[in-house]
């Protein structure tokens, strides 16, 4: 089968490999589509820890396909049924994994960055991954492009969650690659007021004023864009770009009782940042982090795609079979267009 194999930093092969065997408890996914993830983007220019040209490693961890196999002690599940897998599970013990937060868990595994993924023909599912509910059925009408995506909406609803904003609260998104467009559609989907959309780059800011008609797009200084909308502030910020300086700014755009969410983490060496803690005293801020998803928040992703009220097809770029995958890579890696998906 055809698989997708980082070797080292800036070092990507299409390799020839055999179609992995699984165990009684385990069950071979038959990879649709995969999509790039800006992780995947870092994993290829700065290499990854333990990968190696001896140790080659598949990326991709958001993907769907059907089941191509079960093993006879796998239940609940059908050889042809269309799935989607959420990347992260953990030991299944630990305090975390028993509360439901298996995505927290400090022995992690994942799709794509511990084991191999899903920039392949075929990719193998662990028992435990099984065992802690990571496949998801699908309906015959979602896409296996969209159903791709489910991975990276399941995060930012994750995000949201864990904001707990009042429904009218008037909203900024700062970034707008495909993590900032679906917090637009989770964040209209939470009841927002007013959405406001910030980029440094035009093209982008236009896109999402095409996706979405009303949103209220600020070029330029944000707190100068505030006031010429009327707004001292916003009620939420969310920075969904890897930008140290955005999320020390964010404070300032905000009305007292703010919640701010960063979104996504920092480059190594940028990783710090100044904030004014007297803004956060004064008025009240709240800043929330959050990572990944919890399997009950990626199934419940999966069947907003699947009843329609999330259009994850809206941010579909372009679609690429394996043997362009460089090409799709540097589209991601260079901000062309939104989300890039690998089919099989």
């Amino acid at each position: 089968m055809k698989a997708i194999r980082l070797l080292d930093k800036n070092r990507i092969e299409i390799q020839e490999i055999p179609v992995p065997e699984i165990q009684d408890d385990e069950m071979l996914i038959r990879v649709k589509a995969a999509s790039i993830c800006g992780t995947d983007v870092r994993m290829f220019k700065n290499g990854y820890t333990g990968v190696s040209e001896d140790h080659p490693l598949t990326l991709g961890h958001e993907f769907a396909g059907d089941i191509a196999k079960i093993g006879k002690n796998v239940k609940n599940y059908q050889v042809g049924q269309k799935v989607s897998v959420a990347p992260n599970f953990g030991c299944g013990t630990c305090n975390q994994c028993v509360s439901g937060r298996t995505h927290l868990c400090e022995d992690l595994h994942a799709f794509g960055v511990t084991i191999d993924g899903g920039f392949a023909e075929y990719v193998r599912i662990p028992a435990a991954a099984i065992a802690q509910g990571n496949v998801s059925p699908l309906n015959e009408a979602i896409s296996y492009q969209a159903a791709a995506l489910v991975e990276p909406l399941s995060c930012v609803y994750n995000g949201h969650v864990l904001l707990h904003a009042e429904k009218g609260s008037d909203v900024l998104v700062i970034g707008l690659g495909p993590i900032g467009i679906m917090h637009i559609m989770i964040a209209r989907l939470f009841g927002a007021g007013r959405i406001f959309v910030n980029d440094l780059n035009h093209d982008r800011i236009c896109k999402a004023k095409e996706l979405f008609p009303d949103v209220i797009p600020i070029e330029g200084d944000v707190q100068e864009g505030l006031r010429e909308n009327g707004m001292k502030g916003v009620d939420v910020c969310v920075i969904a770009a890897p930008a140290g300086p955005a999320q020390s700014a964010s404070l300032n755009y905000m009305n007292m009782n703010g919640k701010i969410l960063f979104f996504g983490g920092l480059p190594k060496d940028r990783e710090t940042i100044s904030i004014n803690s007297n803004l956060i005293h004064y008025r009240q801020l709240t800043i929330q982090g959050c990572t990944k998803q919890s399997i009950s928040e990626y199934r419940l992703c999966a069947k907003l795609v699947n009843d329609g009220q999330i259009p994850l097809e809206k941010i579909l770029s372009d679609t690429y079979p394996a043997d362009r995958f460089l090409e799709a890579m540097d589209n991601a890696a260079n901000a062309r267009g939104l989300k890039h998906v690998i089919t099989f």
